[in-house]
């Protein structure tokens, strides 16, 4: 199979191509999860400053939205399924490192190389799916994919406090080797190879060191905004990116064919992705902070808090996939964001004396449901946009757009509500933190459904 494919939703066939993509993606999503209730506990075994909890999150999704292009590239080119596989196997090999970190620098270090196969794998789950389902089946399929990677989502949170409060933080990371593992088996036997048969086998390396270093200078200003070497960081970011973007125009077979920016309806979507998982990042950094830090919280309680959110994607998200596919994506992609601001508004009720059904349940809750109208639609809406072929880079193009998002948020919020240093173990200087960091996310979603109300069109992804 090279072009687009006609594997049905119901068939063995179809189910094998949903696990292995839901199991892929479902392991980044555990560590995006786990990792933000890890923070503080990380923080005290290691000694971590806040710039270095930053980094511990940060540096998997530098490397990630960096890389993910080019990953997108390599599976339309080599083989999504391949491609794929070993980016599996290579963040599998990063967590056991990550596991093992004795310093909060080689940590660092070890989520950078997960954000490498993180790149590899992510784009791969949702390419495999546009490559080899049948045109009708792909809008159910990716709902389907989206409701399986919650059941990895709503888990994660609960699994990683137990080891966390039990154990130790480090086996969040080491829980990846046997999901990694079936991962491999199950794709290797049942998922059809899939990618496109016009690309060659060149590599835009250039390219993806660029956009490493523009992401990368951008993240080191906004941390160690105030320090003396952090103009040097920006200018760094200022003249990689516009070399990335003069190398882009000239090469021949670029990692990012600027090209599919010309579809309005691709650029609206994706900038409206950077907004949203901007607010997104940065709710769930502050919002597990604060249930430990200030409300008493264990890893545990502080994981299990945000279940109804992943319970929400799980139970829902093919719904929310079908309905867009029926209405058209713009009127989900509107209210979504809306409805998910006024459940961060909610959130602001967390304080010392928290009580969970008072002052949790019900954000956490009116959050995921605003959550399930967006994620299914955006993605379809995002990937009809794009010729077929085009499927890893567009896969690529938005996966890096939610991640960087998320990067740069988390890089720059802390400073822009005052928090720094050892600040984050101090529930009078996070609590205020906190309160400004949620209102500056509720802004970011109006002006994210905002966007998309102006400038998503039905029949440019209807056609």
């Amino acid at each position: 199979m090279s072009g687009a494919g006609g594997v049905r939703l119901g068939t063995p066939t179809g189910r094998a191509v949903i696990a292995v993509a839901a199991l892929g993606s479902g392991m980044t999503l555990l560590d995006g999860t786990v990792v933000n209730v890890a923070l503080r506990s990380i923080g005290e075994d290691l000694d971590a400053s806040l710039a270095e909890l930053q980094w511990i999150t940060n540096g998997y999704l530098l490397s990630l939205a960096s890389l993910i292009l080019l990953g997108g590239s390599l599976g339309d080119r080599f083989g999504r399924r391949r491609v794929f596989v070993v980016g599996t196997v290579w963040f599998a090999g990063a967590s056991l490192l990550c596991g093992l970190a004795p310093t909060p620098e080689v940590l660092i270090l070890a989520r950078v190389l997960q954000g490498v196969g993180g790149a590899m794998l992510t784009p791969g789950s949702l390419a495999m799916i546009q490559g080899a389902f049948a045109h009708d089946d792909r809008a159910r399929a990716i709902g389907a994919w989206s409701g399986l990677g919650g059941i990895a989502t709503a888990l994660g949170p609960f699994v990683g406090g137990v080891l966390i409060d039990q154990a130790s933080w480090r086996w969040i990371f080491l829980v990846n080797a046997p999901l990694a593992l079936v991962t491999i088996v199950v794709a290797q036997r049942a998922v059809p190879e899939s990618r496109d048969p016009h690309a060659s086998a060149h590599l835009d390396l250039a390219g993806a060191l660029l956009a490493t270093a523009a992401l990368g200078g951008t993240t080191y200003a906004l941390i160690q905004w105030g320090g003396a070497l952090a103009p040097y960081g920006g200018g760094l970011a200022v003249l990689a990116g516009a070399a990335f973007v003069l190398v882009e125009r000239r090469e021949r077979e670029p990692m990012l064919d600027l090209g599919v920016f010309a579809d309005r309806t691709f650029s609206a979507a994706n900038a409206m992705t950077l907004l949203v998982y901007a607010a997104l990042g940065a709710i769930l950094f502050f919002l597990t902070l604060q249930l430990q830090t200030v409300g008493g919280y264990s890893a545990l309680a502080a994981g299990t808090a945000t279940l109804p959110m992943t319970l929400c994607l799980l139970l829902l998200a093919a719904r929310g996939g079908a309905l867009g596919a029926r209405i058209g994506p713009r009127l989900p992609l509107t209210v979504g964001p809306l409805v998910m601001a006024v459940g961060t508004l909610l959130l602001l009720r967390i304080g010392d004396d928290v009580v969970y059904w008072r002052d949790v349940l019900p954000g956490i809750t009116v959050f995921g449901l605003g959550l399930v109208l967006l994620v299914a639609p955006l993605t379809a809406t995002v990937l009809a946009a794009a010729p077929d072929e085009h499927a890893g880079i567009a896969s690529g193009v938005n996966n890096a757009v939610s991640r960087a998002g998320s990067l740069l948020a988390v890089a720059a919020l802390p400073v822009a509500v005052g928090l720094g240093g050892e600040q984050y173990a101090d529930p009078v200087a996070l609590d205020a933190a906190y309160s400004s960091a949620l209102l500056v996310c509720a802004g970011l979603l109006v002006a994210g459904g905002t966007l998309s109300w102006l400038t998503i069109r039905n029949p440019a992804v209807l056609r």
